[in-house]
């Protein structure tokens, strides 16, 4: 399926389904409103299943794209470039806290190398474990404070990789679609993007990441407006952001959380990575973000900026900034608890409950 295909498949929240579960809502036994932002959850999700209840938000998987970053070579992390491919093995074995965090979920976990820069084995050990997609579209992106970090056709590719891995776990029965990423230097192209289509000073959305000092901090975000003031990206062509400044696995995002939302599947974002993709999803197809629920508020200054751009309230706030999609993980018994309620909670006429 073309982009433009899977965009012109992403329709408005069912306002019926929407109405539906706000009546149930008011009919269970507990104070209307009792639940907080649960339930407004709740009738999102009905409105994006199209009926109410919607289906429990399972069984979940969580896709990690991973790539690597040109940029790297403006010394904008101290970790080397090479972490980003020996995670990825990490991943594979299952000892990262991805995998933890998924075991603790029950959820599945799918590595995608869209560009990393060393070659991976095509195929991951063990049947029950992780597994790899080899989706390589290059070997990492260029430096974009030097030149456009991807060809408009490789940004494209990588979305269409991203709506590809969608649409599969969606055939596969997933209930839940999570976003994962790994990249050395990855929150720099994210910090660009924020900056892009929020429209907000470098300064204000470019985070520590990996945890650099003052003096690399200062750097990262003169990298990030030389990137800007190189290449101007327009906030209203997304694919073109995405290519002159974004990552890979920021354009695989893009995609996925697009496949998503066209499949009417919920997309449980994690951390900046994830949310700077969900900005140009939302500026492809804008009632992409019905699809889209905020895991928790990251760290990393640019997350909160993005998410008030979309209109979307975090669930948990643990000051978490390791990606993978740890904090989305975290979430996701939320997620699951929001819709429960209105599958096995009584109402107050089915209870013998007064109300008030």
């Amino acid at each position: 399926m073309t982009v433009q295909q899977t965009v012109a498949a992403i329709r408005p929240l069912d306002a019926g389904a929407m109405a539906a579960a706000r009546e149930l809502q008011g009919r269970l036994t507990k104070p209307a409103g009792s639940l907080g932002a649960l339930e407004e959850l709740s009738v999102r999700l009905a409105g994006l299943a199209g009926r109410c209840p919607p289906p429990l938000p399972e069984p979940a998987a969580v896709v990690v794209f991973a790539g690597d970053h040109g940029v790297h070579a403006q010394r904008v992390t101290p970790w080397p470039q090479e972490v980003t491919a020996q995670m990825v093995g990490n991943f594979l074995a299952g000892g990262a806290v991805v995998n933890a965090f998924a075991r603790q979920a029950g959820a599945t976990v799918t590595v995608v190398d869209v560009g990393v820069a060393t070659p991976l084995p095509v195929e991951a050990a063990g049947a029950d474990g992780p597994r790899l997609i080899a989706a390589k579209v290059r070997p990492g992106t260029r430096d974009m404070t030097v030149t456009a970090a991807l060809t408009r056709d490789e940004a494209i590719t990588a979305v269409r990789t991203g709506v590809a891995v969608a649409e599969r776990l969606a055939d596969d029965g997933a209930g839940i679609l999570l976003t994962g990423d790994m990249g050395i230097g990855n929150t720099t192209p994210a910090a660009a993007l924020v900056a892009v289509f929020t429209g907000a000073d470098p300064a204000a959305v470019t985070g520590r990441g990996t945890g650099v000092d003052d003096a690399t901090h200062r750097r990262k975000i003169e990298v990030v407006r030389a990137a800007l003031r190189r290449h101007a990206p327009d906030p209203a062509d997304p694919l073109g952001a995405l290519a002159t400044v974004g990552g890979l696995e920021h354009a695989a995002l893009t995609g996925f959380i697009l496949g998503a939302a066209a499949r009417r599947v919920p997309v449980l974002l994690d951390g900046v990575i994830a949310v700077s993709a969900a900005l140009a999803a939302a500026a492809l197809a804008p009632d992409a973000v019905g699809a889209m629920i905020a895991g928790h508020r990251s760290a990393e200054p640019g997350a909160g900026v993005a998410l008030r751009h979309l209109g979307l309230d975090p669930l948990i706030d643990l000051g978490l900034r390791l990606g993978e999609g740890t904090g989305a993980l975290l979430a996701l018994p939320v997620v699951t608890g929001a819709v429960r309620v209105l599958h096995e909670v009584a109402t107050f006429d089915a209870a013998g409950v007064a109300e008030k």
